[in-house]
C-alpha cells in the first residue's frame, strides 16, 4: 500500500517536507523489503534524520543527522527507539522542548532524563490529538 494511504496521524499535522520524506522512504522501503514493519521503521528512520517528535508532530531539526542509535541503522531492526526525540540534540534544545510541552521538574533533570520526560509528553500529545 502506497505510504500516502498510511500515512502516520502525527505525520498528518507534520509540514509537508516530512510527509514527503516519510512517503518516499516508506514507498521505497516496501519495493525492497515488502509491506510491513520494516517497510516502516524504515521509513521512520529517514524522516529522524531530519525531523524531530514534539507534542503531536513532527518539526524541522536545526541540524541534520540521526536521532537515536536505531535511525543510525541503515535497515533497523525492531528495538528501542527515542520514539523521535532527538538524542543527539544539546542539553539545551531538550531542555527547551520540555517547557515547550510543560514537562514539570525539567530544570533537575539530566539529558537522559530530558529524552525520557519528551518522550512521555509526545505520547500524551498524540493521544489527546488522536481524540478529537
Amino acid at each position: 500500500m502506497p505510504g500516502r494511504e498510511e500515512l502516520p496521524s502525527t505525520l498528518e499535522r507534520s509540514p509537508k517536507g516530512a510527509q514527503e520524506t516519510w512517503i518516499k522512504a516508506h514507498d521505497s522501503a516496501v519495493e525492497t523489503y515488502g509491506e510491513g514493519q520494516r517497510a516502516h521503521r524504515t521509513a521512520y528512520s529517514a524522516l529522524k534524520h531530519s525531523y524531530e517528535k514534539v507534542g503531536d508532530h513532527w518539526e524541522k531539526k536545526a541540524k541534520r543527522g540521526p536521532s537515536d542509535a536505531q535511525a543510525r541503522k541503515s535497515t533497523p531492526k525492531p528495538g528501542k527507539t527515542a520514539e523521535g526525540v532527538d538524542t543527539t540534540a544539546s542539553k539545551h534544545h531538550l531542555y527547551e522542548t520540555a517547557a515547550r510541552l510543560d514537562v514539570r521538574g525539567r530544570s533537575k533533570m539530566s539529558k537522559g532524563e530530558l529524552v525520557d520526560a519528551i518522550e512521555k509528553a509526545n505520547r500524551r500529545a498524540t493521544a489527546r490529538a488522536r481524540e478529537r
